[in-house]
């Protein structure tokens, strides 16, 4: 039990590596295309790397596991579209690493939803965290005249998706396949992204060209992958538990925005950074003590 609960915490660590460092890729894809044809093109890309694994399982794939796979993907699929929409769009206006910790904040919002809807108590260790970071996103968001830039309040908002699909992926990952349940979820987030691209933004394969392997990153990598392997991974893991790891990417993204787009933060927002990463920290390792 012990081995399956390490080689979940070992699973989810890597999917927030991968996840951590495709801000980076979102954030240069945003320089030739708009953020729905990206997510719309990184998604089916998601789809398709996820065609030969379903493929090579269809032998061992029984009726009983797909029976609601449909629905289940479905609604697993739209808080993940309306997740990475808020997301992507909000990378427009902010910097990768901003973006990355304030995603994070999942990892605090996903107790809070499991109160209200399971009525759990919520711990002295929730609390503090949830105040830490609060702050920290002050701290980093909120400039000193009190405004805050359109670009974090829309990640922000992406955090309150992800912490509902978190909760829903966790309900899910162990009645469903894991290719499959991530197929459905993947090709409804991409069919939602083309049709909002067709409607409001144009498709110039010249410039989808310019960022194939932000692309090719986005997708593969982060959607096929790391889905994925965010299903399998909280098969042993609690979604609280998993929340921990995962927000994990916040670190990660600020060290490829760093070394990859030479992204600095100031004193302010790197302070406001680690009081968000403290909180998040307490939050869920007060609670396991």
């Amino acid at each position: 039990m012990k081995s399956s609960a390490f080689k979940s915490d070992f699973i989810l660590l890597f999917v927030a590596i991968i996840w951590g460092f495709a801000f980076v890729a979102q954030r240069v894809g945003m320089e030739h295309v708009g953020p729905f044809t990206f997510n719309g093109i990184r998604f089916v890309l998601g789809c398709l790397s996820l065609l030969p694994i379903i493929f090579l399982q269809r032998k061992s794939s029984t009726g009983k596991n797909s029976h609601g796979l449909i629905k289940s993907g479905i609604i697993s699929g739209v808080f993940l579209f309306l997740g990475i929409s808020f997301q992507q769009v909000g990378i427009v206006y902010t910097t990768a690493g901003k973006a990355g910790f304030i995603t994070g904040l999942y990892v605090v919002i996903v107790p809070f939803l499991n109160l209200f809807f399971k009525h759990d108590k919520t711990s002295l260790g929730t609390w503090t965290g949830a105040i830490l970071a609060c702050f920290g996103m002050f701290l980093l968001s909120v400039a000193q005249d009190m405004t805050i830039g359109l670009g974090d309040l829309l990640v922000l908002f992406s955090a309150i998706c992800f912490a509902f699909h978190l909760i829903v992926i966790g309900r899910l990952s162990s009645r469903f396949n894991t290719a499959k349940l991530s197929f459905v979820q993947c090709m409804v987030a991409a069919i939602l992204s083309l049709i909002v691209a067709a409607i409001f933004e144009t498709f110039v394969l010249s410039d989808i060209l310019k960022i194939i392997i932000p692309l090719l990153y986005g997708g593969v990598m982060s959607v096929g992958v790391a889905y994925s392997l965010q299903i399998y991974g909280q098969r042993n893991s609690p979604a609280s538990h998993a929340a921990i790891l995962l927000s994990l990417e916040s670190v990660f993204a600020a060290i490829g925005g760093w070394l990859i787009l030479n992204e600095i933060l100031s004193g302010r927002a790197i302070f406001g950074c680690a009081l968000m990463l403290t909180g998040m920290l307490i939050s869920q390792l007060y609670s396991k003590k």
